[in-house]
This record gives C-alpha cells, sequence and structure tokens, in this order.
C-alpha cells in the first residue's frame, strides 16, 4: 500500500501509452502492424517493470531536510536551504517541492534537478516574510525519477516547523556594523559636523596636527613644556525612548508591509545603535492604551527585551490617545529624554487635534516626530494629465502632500523636531536625525 501512494506516473509514460493504442488502432486496418504494436506493449511493460525496481528496490533511496534559521527578519530577504542526498549508485532525477506557510501566499516553490549516485546537493532559496507572528512550514516533498523517467518515487520528509518571525534583527545588524566600522554613509547615514564642545571631558593629551586650537589646555601646556590639548567624548547614558502610535493610522500598507512594522524595524535598528553609542534605549507602544513599557537601559539584556517586546506588538482600529501618552510620559520618565515619535498624520486637523500633548511633551523632554510621505500620492503630483479625471486625481494628490508640508511647518513653529520620510527610507532617516541631535550637544 506505501509503495502505491508513493507511485507517480510521469507524461513520458502516457506518451508512449498513446502511441502502443494508437499502434494498436492503425492494425485494425493493417494487421500486419499488429505483432508490432504487441511487441512494442510488452517492452514498455518490460521498461516498466525495471523502471519500478530500480526506484523501489531501495527503501530509503534519498534523504532530505530543511535548513531553516531559528528565526526569521520581518521585511528582509532571509536565506533557506535544502539539503538533498542521493542513496542510490545510479544517476537520478529530482523534483523538489517545499511546502511554504500560507502567509507567503507562494504554492508554486519547485526545483528541478540531477543528482549522481552517491552524491549530495544543496539547494538555496529565499523567502521575504512581511507579517510578524508564527509561520509553519510543511513537509519537504521529493519526486525521483530516474533515465527512464515513466514514473517516479515520492519521499516525503515531515518537518513541520515553526518559526517566528521578529522584526528586523537583519537590518539592525547591518547598521551596527556600519557603525562600528565607520561606513554609515554608504548607505545613506550622513556625517553630521560637531558644533561647539558640549561634550564630556576624557583626558588630556599632546596635540597632534588636525586639532582644535581652541582645546588647548595652557596649564598642561606649561607643565609639560609641550603643546597640550582637552580631549572630549559624546555625552553618555542619554535616555532615547521610541514612542511608537498602534492606532488605525498605521495600519496603511506600503509593499506588503504595514506602516506599524517599518516603525517597529526602525525602532529597532535606532535602539541598537543608541546603546552602542552608550546611550539608554526604551520603548513605549500606544494606542488607546498603553501597550507596553520598557525602561530606557543599556545592560546587555536590553536588546533582547525590546526585540521580544516589539515582537507581538501589532495595530488596531481605535484612535490612539495621546493624553494617555502625555501622562505615562510625566510619571514614568523623569528625566529629560529624546522621544522619538512614530505616528502618522495625513490631514492638518489630525495632528492639530493632538497639537496640545506634543507640545506639553516638548516643553518637557526633546521630541521628535517621524510621519510619513504617501509615495503612491507623491508620484501622482509628478504626472502630465491627459484628461479631466487626471486632472481631478493630480489635484487632490497636491493637496495632501501640501498639507504634509503644512503639519511640518506647524510642528517645527512649536519647536518639535519633525521628520517626513517615505517608509522605505525611515530607518537611515531615523538614525539620521539622532545622530544629527547628538552632535548638536541637544541631547
Amino acid at each position: 500500500m506505501k509503495i502505491v501512494r508513493a507511485l507517480y506516473l510521469k507524461n513520458r509514460l502516457f506518451a508512449v501509452i498513446a502511441a502502443v493504442i494508437l499502434l494498436f488502432v492503425v492494425s485494425f486496418e493493417l494487421t500486419v502492424l499488429l505483432p508490432v504494436a504487441k511487441l512494442f506493449l510488452m517492452v514498455l511493460l518490460a521498461i516498466l517493470l525495471v523502471d519500478g525496481l530500480l526506484l523501489f528496490r531501495v527503501q530509503k533511496g534519498i534523504y532530505a531536510r530543511r535548513i531553516c534559521p531559528d528565526k526569521l527578519s520581518n521585511g528582509d530577504e532571509n536565506e533557506l536551504q535544502i539539503y538533498l542526498e542521493n542513496y542510490y549508485n545510479f544517476r537520478i532525477h529530482l523534483s523538489v517541492i517545499d511546502e511554504l506557510p500560507p502567509q507567503f501566499q507562494k504554492r508554486d516553490l519547485h526545483f528541478d534537478l540531477t543528482i549522481k549516485g552517491r552524491a549530495t546537493k544543496i539547494l538555496n532559496y529565499h523567502v521575504r516574510p512581511v507579517k510578524r507572528g508564527e509561520y509553519v512550514f510543511g513537509a519537504v516533498n521529493v519526486f525521483v525519477s530516474s533515465d527512464l523517467g515513466l514514473i517516479s518515487r515520492r519521499f516525503k520528509f515531515s518537518q513541520d516547523k515553526m518559526v517566528p518571525v521578529y522584526p528586523s534583527f537583519i537590518q539592525m545588524m547591518k547598521y551596527e556594523l556600519l557603525a562600528i566600522s565607520n561606513h554609515l554613509k554608504e548607505f545613506g547615514i550622513k556625517k553630521i559636523r560637531r558644533v561647539g564642545h558640549s561634550m564630556e571631558f576624557e583626558h588630556i593629551k599632546e596635540y597632534v596636527v588636525g586639532d582644535d586650537y581652541r582645546t588647548v589646555n595652557w596649564k598642561a601646556t606649561a607643565r609639560r613644556g609641550t603643546l597640550m590639548v582637552n580631549n572630549y567624548q559624546d555625552e553618555k547614558s542619554q535616555q532615547v525612548f521610541c514612542l511608537i502610535d498602534k492606532g488605525r493610522v498605521m495600519k496603511m500598507p506600503f509593499e506588503g508591509m504595514t506602516l506599524l512594522d517599518y516603525a517597529i524595524n526602525a525602532s529597532l535598528a535606532m535602539a541598537n545603535i543608541a546603546i552602542k553609542k552608550d546611550d539608554k534605549a526604551g520603548l513605549i507602544t500606544f494606542q488607546h492604551k498603553i501597550n507596553a513599557i520598557v525602561p530606557a537601559s543599556k545592560r546587555g539584556a536590553q536588546m533582547y527585551h525590546i526585540m521580544e517586546t516589539l515582537y507581538n506588538q501589532k495595530t488596531g482600529y481605535q484612535e490612539s490617545d495621546y493624553s494617555v501618552l502625555y501622562n505615562t510620559v510625566k510619571y514614568k520618565i523623569t528625566h529629560r529624554s529624546l522621544l522619538i515619535l512614530f505616528t502618522n498624520f495625513e490631514t492638518v486637523s489630525s495632528m492639530e487635534r493632538q497639537m496640545p500633548y506634543l507640545k506639553k511633551l516638548a516643553r518637557e523632554h526633546l521630541l521628535v516626530v517621524i510621519f510619513f510621505e504617501n509615495t503612491t500620492l507623491t508620484s501622482l503630483t509628478g504626472i502630465r494629465p491627459g484628461n479631466i479625471e487626471e486632472v481631478y486625481k493630480k489635484t487632490i494628490a497636491e493637496k495632501f502632500v501640501f498639507d504634509k508640508k503644512l503639519i511640518v511647518k506647524e510642528l517645527k513653529a512649536h519647536g518639535i523636531q519633525t521628520v517626513l520620510t517615505a517608509p522605505e527610507n525611515l530607518t537611515v532617516n531615523t538614525i539620521n536625525k539622532y545622530l544629527e541631535l547628538k552632535a548638536r550637544g541637544l541631547i
């Protein structure tokens, strides 16, 4: 019974059977062809028997397993592999079908390949999840056929495995490595010129060409008899909080991901960079109520706590309550901190409803409001209308784009730092703003 379930007929067999049937039909008129038709039928049965013996005489003809990481990175290309090992003594042809989780909506992932006898091969492919959560992979199905190619034998390797999809830790590690190697500029991170000396004193050192002459320490110079300068370092242990709005305005999709997921990925990378800069990173997520609070810290396990907290965040359909956010910040964050608020304002009126709370936050902390461009509408402003409908579309798009600029102007007028960005540039622009504020000594 197991053999029957594992047996599959190939198209080549049906083609040969059709040719034999046609030969029998023709033999009704040309009886001289009847012996030839019978001979062809006997040869076909013999070859079919040989093909079956080749494939089924070995109980375990092939081995396969999926090589998958313990967790996947949301919004990134994640590499997966399928390891194949041929236990047959002859060359085989394989058709490999991997059962991906339904979230990928990809049901045509298959590979056709050939493996020599007693050989191994590794297949590589990539998946890009666009939603956090649990992804269950099904079985790896391998259909084996010989060079005869009349039938195939199915091997099913049941590897039902749940793999969680976390916020983009690949993006986080990429920016961390770039920060360590000072190659951030290659990915759009600007190098900000420092203004003044609003930094902590570190030590006194001998002057070298290129040092700022304004840092000369004349007392130390007189004692040592050589030119000495003060060396400064960035102020450390500043608190940096990412405030993530989880209301319905963050459900808007962009390239398969919601704005919330973009904000979560950017927050993870931002928190990691802040800790690498010796600042303390914290997190608050909110909607109509506060959902999660991670106190600011730079201890070793902080990034793990932030990642685990972000993993479970979901958007809702209710409007966010900024009064709850303000009260929480007022009583939970007692020291002046950098607050990076990820939200989205589509109209001036939506921003004005929250302006009283934003002004209160800005009076007590350094507030940066980050919201999103509607790139679809922005692209419509550049078209040349050819009919009345396109004129209407362009006019409406320009109105929404203009509203975004008014929101930026209004926020800046009240002393609130603002970043208006396309979703795909969110992480880069967020890190740029943080480094700019740090270089200016505002935090």
